[in-house]
């Protein structure tokens, strides 16, 4: 189980991710959109209150069992701190800081220090971005 200090990012089947922990969002600016120890973020791509979840995914038909399959997991040596997640305009989330990203009954998991993850709905790489986004 999770240490109380750290980072956790959980995905909901065809829902939104779950962050909890240290967890500061902010704008392409850097301005602060929320600093708080919960957030509940878009994957569809569908919401109205983007980067948050306002529960479109339901309409959207958006599909997405939660699974991990990452090939860049990371051992960290210090798994608490702050996880900075940076909502990159008409593009990704990227998140800085360590953090654990996990299925929601805890069957695949992987850590992190840095990455990319889609907010559009279509990657093909889910819950990480592959650029799906640019193909409109």
């Amino acid at each position: 189980m999770a240490d109380t200090n750290e980072n956790i990012i959980t995905l909901k089947p065809d829902g939104p991710m779950v962050c909890r922990g240290d967890i500061t969002v902010v704008n392409g600016e850097g301005e602060v959109l929320l600093k708080d120890h919960e957030a509940w973020l878009c994957r569809c791509g569908e919401s109205k209150k983007m980067p948050f979840c306002d529960g479109s995914h339901r309409q959207a038909d958006f599909h997405d069992a939660g699974e991990i399959h990452d090939q860049r997991a990371e051992e960290l040596d210090d798994s608490s701190g702050p996880l900075l997640i940076t909502v990159k305009p008409d593009a990704m989330l990227i998140i800085s800081g360590p953090v654990m990203i996990q299925s929601a009954d805890g069957r695949f998991r992987t850590q992190r220090s840095r990455g990319a993850l889609c907010r559009c709905g279509r990657s093909g790489n889910k819950p990480f971005c592959d650029a799906s986004h640019r193909r409109d």
